[in-house]
């Protein structure tokens, strides 16, 4: 039986690995998950253009959800864009043969709308309204052709970053592997968003500056655990957790996802309960930097006022209010923290310690995991 692992440090979950190395990115995301997110920012995301990037409308949840709470969200304009050839084009909208696309469904396209009326006229607006929509109006669709430098619905396209100038708020699932890029490109442009991503990239250079400054902060409705997501028919079911439903359809259970945004939510200014009281036997002192060893955010001592070093999962709780973010242990020393570097001298396995936090204890030197260093603000 696998022993669970210390917060901050799910198990390594193989598939997102793959993933990464293979760029077998598609992931889709399930339909509960982002309502359960996108529930929170529904009066910022009234009378806004939204862009979903990442995003093909025939087998988006994302479109899916703003396309059929158009209306009542108050958007202005919604856009959708897909990546290459979707290998399940169809699973939701079933539209083909519309004009000037092509009938296999697979060709990359971006999708506007501006209005979703109820062409039924059944008092309510469902996929019947969308897809009549998208069958009647030839100007919501378009081929997307791509550049010299970039393929056809690709983000960083130039056909597609000009959608980006247009939207006020970017909402989608994008590629693990291009995580930063994607990141870089919507704070170049001055977006606001709501992005999936794993726990991990919280500690990526670029990303952690950012969440440093409070510029980016995970979103509310994830935790902990694992989610669900469709994936290609293709894709290899190696990872410990997946099912295969009764249409034949594959998903994946993915560890350490979080959505990360810059939208403001409530749970994000409410503190986090402290009880413990510091005691230096029960948290020891780095050797590397000056901080202690908070091994769970729940164990923050409330009545200690210097450096703490504490999970990645503390980004869950963190309050700006609260909390100061003034660094991270890591190899390169980025945030100039580090008070040593560790030689062949000083232990067998240097590289490791000076990758993060050491503690000396009677069997040597010891490295911690991936820790946020934080102090308490004490006004708070």
């Amino acid at each position: 039986m696998a022993t669970k692992a210390p917060e901050g440090e799910p198990r390594r979950n193989r598939m997102l690995g793959a993933a990464r190395n293979a760029k077998q990115d598609e992931f889709y995301t399930q339909l509960v998950d982002i309502e359960n997110e996108l529930r929170h920012y529904r009066t910022q995301l009234r009378g806004k253009i939204v862009l979903c990037n990442c995003d093909d409308p025939y087998e988006s949840n994302f479109f899916r959800y703003f396309a059929l709470n158009f209306n009542a969200l108050g958007l202005k304009k919604l856009i959708a864009t897909s990546y290459a050839k979707s290998t399940i084009a169809g699973g939701y909208l079933p539209l083909v043969d519309m004009a000037g696309l092509k009938p296999d469904g697979k060709e990359p396209y971006a999708i506007e709308i501006s209005e979703v009326p109820d062409a039924n006229n059944d008092g309510a607006i469902d996929l019947a309204d969308v897809e009549w929509l998208l069958r009647n109006d030839t100007n919501t669709c378009r081929t997307l052709k791509g550049d010299s430098e970039y393929g056809p619905g690709d983000f960083r396209s130039g056909e597609c970053v000009e959608y980006l100038k247009q939207a006020d708020v970017v909402v989608t699932n994008p590629p693990f592997s291009l995580f930063r890029e994607f990141v870089a490109l919507l704070m170049a442009y001055e977006k606001k968003f709501v992005v999936l991503g794993n726990v991990n990239a919280a500690t990526y250079k670029e990303t952690f500056d950012l969440i440093k400054r409070n510029l980016v902060w995970f979103g509310p409705s994830i935790k902990s655990g694992d989610r669900e997501f469709r994936v290609p028919a293709h894709y290899p079911l190696e990872a410990a957790g997946f099912r295969v439903d009764e249409g034949g359809v594959k998903y994946i259970r993915v560890k350490g996802v979080r959505w990360f945004t810059n939208l403001d939510h409530k749970s994000r200014h409410e503190p986090i309960p402290l009880f413990r009281r510091y005691d230096p036997e029960e948290y020891p002192s780095y050797d590397n930097y000056t901080a202690i060893e908070v091994g769970k955010t729940a164990d923050i001592p409330m009545d200690y006022e210097n450096a703490m070093g504490v999970p990645i999962t503390f980004l869950d709780r963190y309050s700006p209010d609260q909390f100061e973010i003034i660094g991270i242990t890591d190899r390169d020393n980025n945030s100039g923290l580090k008070t040593r570097e560790y030689t062949d001298k000083d232990a067998p396995n240097p590289g490791d310690l000076n990758r993060r936090g050491a503690i000396l204890t009677n069997a040597g030197l010891v490295s911690t995991y991936a820790r946020l260093l934080i102090k308490r603000r004490l006004s708070a």
